[in-house]
């Protein structure tokens, strides 16, 4: 059996909290929260942080798709980011959302991002500093990204097919009842027009929140990788793809296999299980 690491690939990604309550007010730094829930940031947030809606900032308004190279240099200077800019996202729901956040931040081509580890829950349960104080950050000129990295983290449906098709690794990240075909939306969660259920033929499931300690924060490396590396075969050799519903739980585990595990060959495929589930003649397994 191959050695597990004993330690994350990358533990600069992680930020602790203890670490970013004494270093809010550092230069070079922006702190981002982006949740599930929109409308959690005005209830109280990290002092200095900004608000990312994952929905209404990073998605394009009119057709399925992220938004452009020339709309995400507007967002960043708007929040007075530059390239050089370290990009500390945490969030709700154990950083399910942050995570997402810093894939798309990721897709433009934004390098030095880390995740607070344990993100809002954390931070809340250890009662350091909250304010409703929207911060004014002067406006960069953030440079229009050359490119959006689609072919480099990013995974199209034909992508996934051929990924099923030849048995590489495929992960999917959501509950075991979507999995199975059982519903075809999170549990407790509203239905979202998702017309089959059921799962990729050859994916493994593994739930996102596999990866997480109950304080929100991230496993130790070595049980990462007996997760990851045993249970559904992924590896430095071996092409993966993960996908949830709409990329969003999926990114989560994209960031522990890339930066965590250290994994250069993971792509997340955002079309997920609402497209997937919609497409016509798209092969689908119900089994356990």
């Amino acid at each position: 059996m191959a050695t597990h690491p004993t330690h994350y690939a990358h533990p600069e990604a992680l930020v602790e909290t203890d670490w970013l309550e004494k270093h809010l007010k550092d230069e070079g730094i922006r702190i981002v929260e982006s949740n599930e829930d929109v409308l959690l940031y005005d209830t109280g947030h990290i002092p200095g942080a900004v608000h990312i809606d994952w929905r209404a900032d990073l998605q394009d308004p009119v057709i399925r798709d992220y938004i452009s190279p020339e709309k995400f240099a507007r967002l960043c200077s708007r929040h007075g980011i530059t390239p050089d800019t370290t990009c500390i996202f945490y969030g709700d729901k154990a950083n399910w959302w942050a995570c997402y956040a810093l894939w798309a931040f990721r897709l433009f081509g934004h390098e030095k991002v880390k995740i607070l580890n344990g993100g809002r829950d954390k931070w809340k349960a250890e009662q350091r500093p909250m304010t409703r104080e929207v911060p004014k950050y002067p406006t960069t000129n953030y440079l229009v990204p050359k490119k959006r990295f689609d072919e480099e983290i990013r995974a199209f449906f034909d992508e996934a097919l051929a990924q099923s098709k030849s048995g590489k690794p495929l992960i999917d990240v959501r509950s075991p009842g979507e999995y199975r075909g059982e519903i075809t939306h999170m549990p407790e969660y509203p239905q979202e027009g998702v017309l089959r259920g059921g799962h990729i033929p050859g994916a493994k499931s593994m739930p996102w929140k596999t990866a997480t300690n109950d304080d929100a924060t991230f496993k130790p490396a070595a049980e990462l990788a007996k997760i990851y590396f045993d249970q559904c075969g992924v590896g430095p050799e071996k092409d993966t793809v993960v996908y949830c519903r709409i990329g969003e739980r999926s990114s989560h585990t994209w960031f522990v296999l890339t930066y965590l595990l250290g994994l250069e060959n993971v792509r997340n495929y955002d079309g997920s299980w609402t497209e997937w589930g919609n497409k016509v003649g798209a092969p689908i397994e119900k089994s356990a």
